[in-house]
């Protein structure tokens, strides 16, 4: 009891570690671009803060604070003159971020989210050349990763981690296996035999009709229940040089990016569902299994997490990089700024919707903990 309650103990401390360390290195380097842009472009920066709230430790180096925040779930850059209507000296005037030109404005934005999307870029090129190209993923193992609640293998004692060995006397050792069984069952009584701490179980298990959406529509297969164990994918590698590794690395950003930006389609127009949304727990989750598994995956999960950040900031929503870009537009189309009565109940809304987005977040994130679930075989 005590050596598992360590354990767990153990693994949610690596868990966060590495956390802290991917939402650390994506923050950074959003602030950075916001940071270096302002720089270039003559507006004053007066703290560059990774965490929101108050300071843990900071040094002021010139006219910049530098500074550790205690919240670690984001950051700020905050520039001479940022919020409309704030007092500014007279010899700050030309170097304050409301006194430039849209032109200007509109790029120290965009620096934050294309920043993050150029780490993914750099990443994938990086990675390829030091570890090589992932090529197609090999046979996952006959281990259940997860159970369906209410269907067959829960309901007959099947338990995660469980790993199949047999299924009506015919050997199983890969996912693909016993998928293909289950799935050619037709729903007789199936016998199947797992391993579980070196003891063989056996089980008589009849699977059930279930639905499953896929692009040409809706189709149905046996299943009982259990879903892979894909936090085990691995990949061959083909080795690759400097020249093919960029070309690579552009290539796979590129499509990176198109899936990401036709899957946050398909989630507001409804056709994925809310349901799949993740919030910190989840992203520690990953951060920990894929840590775990090595470098190069762990590489793997900050470019994926880099892209997803730099797009979701683009969402033209208040408080966000997209919600500022879009009072830019108004301003260019009108010929003036938006007032500030105007931007600060934007900016509240936009709160609002942000923090409701968060409490979605963790409440799918518990909802996966604690009833763990999902389509399986």
């Amino acid at each position: 009891m005590l050596t598992t309650v360590l354990s767990n103990y153990s693994g949610f401390l690596v868990s966060l570690g590495y956390f802290i360390l991917v939402l650390g290195i994506l923050v950074f380097v959003h602030e950075l671009g916001h940071f270096l842009f302002a720089k270039k472009l003559g507006v004053g920066v007066i703290t560059f803060s990774l965490g929101f709230g108050p300071k843990l430790i900071g040094r002021k180096i010139g006219e910049t604070q530098y500074q550790i925040s205690a919240v670690p779930l984001g950051g700020y850059v905050k520039l001479i003159g940022e919020e409309r209507g704030e007092e500014v000296k007279e010899e700050d005037r030309a170097r304050s971020f409301s006194f430039q030109p849209i032109w200007k404005r509109t790029l120290i934005i965009c620096a934050g989210p294309f920043f993050n999307m150029f780490l993914t870029l750099i990443i994938f090129c990086f990675s390829f050349l030091l570890f090589g190209v992932p090529q197609e993923p090999l046979p996952l193992p006959s281990k259940i990763g997860g159970l369906s609640s209410g269907l067959p293998a829960e309901k007959a004692g099947l338990k995660n981690g469980d790993v199949i060995i047999s299924i009506d006397n015919t050997s199983i050792t890969t996912w693909n296996d016993l998928s293909s069984i289950i799935r050619k069952s037709e729903g007789k009584e199936l016998s199947i035999k797992v391993k579980r701490n070196g003891e063989i179980i056996e089980f008589k298990i009849s699977p059930e009709i279930s639905k499953e959406k896929t692009a040409p529509g809706e189709k149905t297969a046996y299943v009982i229940g259990i879903v892979a164990p894909y936090e085990e994918m691995t990949f061959r590698y083909k080795r690759v040089g400097p020249l093919e590794a960029v070309y690579e690395g552009g290539l796979q950003t590129w499509h990176l990016t198109k899936l990401m930006v036709f899957v946050l389609g398909k989630m507001i127009s409804g056709e994925i569902s809310p349901k799949t949304i993740g919030g910190p727990i989840q992203i520690a989750q990953e951060a920990g299994r894929q840590g775990k598994k090595g470098f190069p995956y762990l590489l793997s999960l900050i470019a994926i997490l880099g892209i997803n950040l730099g797009l979701i900031n683009l969402f033209p929503i208040p408080i966000l990089d997209g919600g500022h870009l879009l009072f830019l537009v108004m301003e260019a189309i009108l010929g003036r700024p938006i007032s500030i009565k105007k931007m600060e109940i934007a900016q509240q809304i936009g709160l609002i919707l942000i923090i409701l987005l968060m409490i979605f977040a963790f409440h799918n994130d518990l909802r996966r903990i604690f009833f763990p679930g999902g389509y399986g075989f």
